[in-house]
């Protein structure tokens, strides 16, 4: 279906524009939340202090400039994708956790998303303090404070931006239950596309014609991660499926032969954002314990935070970490031994292979092999606006890559769950 023709139908269907229209909805109130400001603070001090500050604009991105202008949605969905990356390694460590997801169905995937909510509260807290923290004794490197709270103030912005992420994890939870995207990705997705303009003022802005090369080099990186993006999340592996001859109630069913489609990369646009929230830690952490008394602290938080201005070790870190949550959401998501089950139990083979334990390690091998392949190469595209920032020197390329990573496959995943209701409303009729 073309875009235009899927516009028009989303709009001709009542339920699903009453569904698109809230979410638009919601997005603005993010917007305005993203633009109320925590009172006291001195607009030019801050821009001082975010300046050139590639770590800092890494966490803009889950804010959508919310930081920069420390609003009281400054932390974004940060601590709601910080909370649902540790309660997934706890699903895979605790059996009772494992249990729960996949033994009592939906059931067990509300309780899990509960506790998700419910850890996400003091990890806002924890993220809050150690971000207002290091804005009131400034950062290594950066010349001074940027704020400066009383004690009563600092409690009560504490409070408030703690409220401000709460309230976005909820209407994230809002736009996810109306089936037309995944909430924290929309608004991840909304954040960096409303500081596109800015960005497009300040290249107009700096325009020097004989870095015209350097502009065409931009387009070119662009292109290429754009199109990266779509092969990967398009592209799959046909597993062939083929169903025995049974009859049931006096009835011959079966004897057909269909495809079991295996995603090369299952994890979506998911990989790229643990691995930012992940990435963010060691060196926030570092960079608020630089300004430490004690001598053998602030010196390896000093060492920490260089290593992670070193653009060599911070690109190799950020291959790894998509490389492995690639890995990770895959088996999560995707178990072969239950997928063999369901396929004995409906008398359906893989020719060539024999049903049960034999499927699920063939499954797994195949999985295995795709899944290596998506994820080097997303791996690959996560980090290649960092390669061409080494011959261009623009550190703003490192945002912009992995802002435009993040919208284009949010853009798939969504038109996937626009067309599959869609073609829903289609048998319906």
């Amino acid at each position: 279906m073309q875009p235009f023709a899927r516009f028009t139908a989303l709009f001709k269907a009542p339920d699903l524009r009453k569904r698109l229209l809230v979410i638009i909805g919601l997005l603005v109130v993010f917007r305005i939340i993203s633009h109320i400001p925590v009172p006291g603070i001195e607009a030019e001090s801050l821009r001082n202090f975010f300046a050139g500050n590639n770590l800092l604009g890494l966490v803009s991105i889950f804010s959508g400039g919310g930081l920069t202008r420390l609003s009281i949605g400054m932390l974004g969905v940060g601590p709601y994708i910080t909370s649902s990356i540790v309660m997934q390694l706890l699903t895979v460590i605790i059996p009772s956790l494992e249990r729960l997801q996949k033994e009592e169905g939906e059931a067990g995937r509300q309780k899990i998303q509960m506790y998700t909510r419910i850890l996400s509260v003091p990890l806002a807290v924890v993220q809050a303090f150690a971000l207002l923290t290091m804005l009131q004794r400034g950062s290594a490197g950066s010349g001074g404070p940027a704020v400066l709270f009383a004690p009563s103030q600092f409690l009560i912005t504490l409070l408030i931006v703690t409220a401000g992420s709460v309230l976005l994890m909820w209407i994230g939870e809002l736009i996810s239950e109306k089936g037309l995207g995944n909430g924290a990705s929309l608004i991840i997705f909304v954040g960096i596309i409303a500081q596109a303009p800015q960005a497009m003022q300040q290249v107009f802005a700096l325009f020097d014609p004989t870095k015209i090369p350097v502009y065409l080099v931009l387009a070119l990186m662009a292109i290429i991660v754009t199109a990266g993006v779509v092969f990967v999340t398009e592209a799959q592996r046909n597993i062939p499926v083929s169903y025995a001859k049974r009859i049931r109630g006096g009835r011959l069913m079966g004897g057909v032969s269909t495809h079991l489609p295996l995603r090369v990369n299952q994890a979506g646009v998911i990989p790229i954002i643990f691995a930012l929230s992940l990435l963010l830690f060691p060196g926030f952490i570092a960079q608020v314990l630089a300004t430490s008394k004690n001598a053998m602290i602030a010196s390896a938080s000093n060492t920490i935070v260089s290593l992670f201005n070193n653009n060599i070790f911070y690109g190799l870190f950020y291959f790894l970490l998509v490389v492995v949550f690639t890995y990770f959401y895959t088996a999560v998501t995707f178990d072969p031994k239950r997928i063999a089950e369901h396929l004995q139990k409906q008398g359906g083979f893989i020719p060539g292979i024999r049903p049960g334990q034999a499927t699920q390690k063939y499954l797994k091998f195949v999985t295995n092999r795709i899944t290596l392949a998506g994820a080097l190469f997303l791996g690959v595209i996560a980090v290649l606006p960092l390669v061409v920032q080494g011959f261009t020197h623009i550190s703003a390329l490192t945002i912009g890559g992995t802002g435009l990573l993040i919208v284009v496959s949010v853009i798939l995943e969504t038109m996937k769950q626009i067309d599959a209701q869609l073609t829903l409303r289609e048998y319906e009729s």
